[in-house]
């Protein structure tokens, strides 16, 4: 398990930082995922362009809120087995195959 010691925070029926936070990354990705429906449906070159800009600039919000949400413990990474990594790869590798 790869994780850090999440910090203390108020647990009564008040929003807390935890809250807050995951609240702006949840919303974060929902602007993320909308923003790639716009890029798909860009009927203009320029317009596209800016459409990918403010994409990348949320994007990049996305991961940077994730990151101190790591780092505040809210978030912890399982490490896994390789031979589980492989299998999974196969797996999609398979799957991806049989659309061709």
């Amino acid at each position: 398990m790869i994780n850090n010691k999440e910090i203390e925070i108020d647990k009564s029926i008040d929003m807390n930082e935890k809250d807050y936070i995951t609240s702006l990354l949840t919303s974060l990705k929902d602007i993320e995922k909308n923003m790639c429906v716009s890029l798909t449906e860009a009927s203009n070159e320029k317009l596209y362009k800016k459409y990918k800009e403010m994409f990348n600039n949320i994007s990049d919000l996305q991961r940077k809120v994730f990151e101190v949400m790591f780092r505040l413990g809210f978030y912890k990474l399982e490490k896994q087995e390789k031979t589980k990594i492989d299998k999974k790869y196969n797996d999609l590798s398979n799957d991806y195959n049989t659309l061709n």
